[in-house]
């Protein structure tokens, strides 16, 4: 068990390390630089010249990178000259909210998709397995903005059941004290996960319902809600903690996508903004954070898996 575990931090930290490289990379590769992009397109060759001393930016890129590396370790993201802060401290101020955002619709499609995928199960070939098959299929099919502009036009503008969008002052535990605010947020980031997760829990529970353990437990008198509950689900739920860890990255994009249709002042569209306005240390800010995220995400799903499968602790493949 130790062992896999640190095999797996071992790994987390060469796809950290990897994505601030290229990340630096692709910030050297703009045409003009952070001076042009934080000077603007009028500035001479002598304020380009001054600001690129002043910030170091005139060093060798491999000197560069080391100080930006330094940096990193040391808690200090760059400055923001758009926010005129810190970029460590622009991004505590939202990120928060974006965990939050996710946290509460991640746990929403796993309580939604792992019953759904139980009933489906349970009513395998039965109109309600096909709906639901055909549904998932469906809302998997569509992309996260416009899932949101659905929601927006019916909930918001016909039947005005709920705002919108989030008030922009709201703090990161306002999902829990206002959730009526947050109800289109959160559905239209559930909906693709709900899709996947269903799906898979079907096919989890239905691979698990043909092992010799149920027809063992069935000989032995134990009854449907027994074996289906008792025996069948402990094992089908193993497999969608691996599912969770694979899809924190898409889910993490999704948020991206969701914070911008409804204006919500997290994480993502903190991203967007800074892209726009050529802030290259908020952007390579956000996507390091973003990608360490993801990573103990991801890290913390194997592990799970690991302590739930006998087998992962063993080293079996």
């Amino acid at each position: 068990m130790t062992g896999y575990i640190i095999r797996r931090l071992g790994q987390a930290v060469i796809v950290v390390l990897g994505v601030i490289l290229f990340t630096f990379v692709l910030a050297q590769l703009i045409p003009g630089g952070e001076a042009k992009a934080v000077l603007g397109p009028k500035a001479t060759p002598t304020t380009v010249a001054q600001f690129n001393r002043r910030n170091g930016l005139d060093q060798s890129t491999l000197l560069q990178f080391w100080h930006y590396l330094d940096g990193i370790f040391h808690g200090n993201l760059g400055y923001s000259y758009k926010y005129n802060q810190g970029v460590t401290q622009v991004i505590m101020e939202r990120l928060p909210k974006t965990l939050t955002l996710v946290t509460a619709s991640v746990v929403l499609a796993l309580i939604i998709a792992v019953p759904l995928g139980i009933l489906q199960v349970v009513r395998r070939n039965k109109p309600i397995d096909y709906i639901a098959t055909g549904a998932s299929f469906f809302f998997y099919a569509m992309p996260d903005f416009l899932v949101g502009t659905l929601l927006i036009i019916y909930f918001s503008f016909d039947l005005k059941w709920f705002p919108v969008a989030p008030p922009s002052d709201a703090s990161a535990w306002s999902v829990f004290t206002d959730p009526r605010a947050f109800v289109l947020p959160v559905a239209t980031l559930c909906v693709t996960s709900i899709a996947s997760f269903s799906r898979y829990m079907r096919s989890s529970m239905m691979d698990a319902m043909a092992e010799d353990y149920i027809r063992t437990a069935r000989a032995k008198g134990a009854s449907n809600r027994r074996v289906l509950y008792g025996h069948a689900l402990r094992n089908a739920l193993i497999p969608i903690l691996t599912l969770l860890g694979l899809s924190l990255p898409a889910i993490v994009s999704g948020a991206l996508i969701v914070e911008n249709v409804f204006n919500y002042p997290g994480m993502g569209l903190l991203t967007v903004q800074s892209a726009f306005n050529d802030d290259i240390p908020v952007v390579l800010g956000t996507t390091l954070v973003i990608t360490i995220a993801t990573v103990i995400g991801s890290l913390l799903a194997d592990i799970l898996y690991a302590v739930a499968d006998p087998r992962i602790r063993l080293g079996s493949t």
